[in-house]
């Protein structure tokens, strides 16, 4: 779902304010003290009021400062605002010109990880995260779905016009955030329950959001396993095993559609990870049509 956010604007600009430079009579009129050379050095400074630092001492001049003399342009702003690259739409990612093949450990990329509720996906998402080369992020749409504390629509008391347009924000807001992250550098896999027969709404939303560039990765074990995983949930996390089943057989219109698929109901979490990352390599050297 897809949903709307604004940018954040940068801090208030507060350029710093330095003492204002010293000057000498002497050096603008020479002609004022008899019998002073015009290149003697400039008359001593008044000392400072009480409560306020003395000025730093004037540095040597030019050996014929005169009244034309131009003065130092002022030191350039120094806030700590580091400019960040604006976020835009995620490109493919082109494989390595080398016959090797594509190492998706060390590539910045953008991944979507799909699955029912109790596929596991956050729990791959993380490992998968925690054990990459290069600087990566984790974005769960639940978890920024549920950043609403006040007014929260919980589509487990029905789906309504406010669950859907909460769905749709959080979406936004995930692939706002994947835009910048890709930006500046760092990877990220988000995870969502996305079904196949809703593309609009769900895999051509996430594409709008991220750019055709996202790589998107089923994950579906079997239905037993999801129903095990899901009992161990609680608070809005946990869905009756018939909303789960539900789920889980709409997932099942991803076979068929060209996306990689992951069966997991074997696997760890760790051994599931090290199939992401081959699935991921060989999608980086020949990207699945969606």
């Amino acid at each position: 779902m897809q949903h709307a956010v604004g940018s954040p604007l940068p801090p208030p600009h507060q350029p710093g304010h330095g003492p204002a430079a010293g000057w000498s009579p002497a050096a603008h009129h020479p002609g004022q003290h008899p019998g002073a050379h015009q290149g003697s050095a400039p008359l001593p400074m008044p000392p400072p009021a009480p409560g306020y630092p003395a000025p730093p001492p004037p540095g040597p001049g030019p050996a014929h400062a005169g009244p034309q003399h131009a003065s130092m342009p002022p030191p350039p702003d120094t806030t700590g605002h580091v400019p960040l690259p604006p976020g835009g739409p995620v490109a493919m990612p082109s494989p390595p010109q080398a016959p090797a093949a594509p190492d998706p450990a060390g590539t910045i990329i953008a991944v979507l990880l799909i699955g029912p509720a109790g596929a596991g996906k956050t729990s791959v998402a993380k490992y998968w995260a925690d054990h990459r080369r290069v600087p990566t992020a984790h974005i769960s749409l639940d978890d920024v779905r549920e950043w609403v504390r006040s007014g929260f629509a919980d589509p487990q008391s029905g789906w309504n016009d406010h669950s859907e347009a909460q769905y749709r924000l959080a979406r936004r807001t995930c692939g706002f955030a994947a835009r910048n992250f890709l930006a500046n550098g760092i990877s990220c896999i988000l995870d969502d329950a996305v079904f196949p027969d809703r593309p609009v709404v769900g895999l051509g939303g996430w594409k709008r959001h991220v750019g055709p560039g996202l790589l998107p990765v089923v994950l579906l074990p079997g239905l037993d396993i999801v129903l095990e995983r899901n009992a161990e949930r609680s608070g809005n996390r946990r869905l009756t095993d018939e909303e789960v089943a539900r789920i889980h057989g709409r997932m099942a219109g991803w076979y068929g559609s060209g996306l990689p698929i992951i069966d997991n109901s074997q696997l760890g979490i760790p051994e599931t990870a090290r199939i992401l990352d081959d699935v991921l390599a060989r999608s980086i050297a020949s990207p699945p049509p969606w």
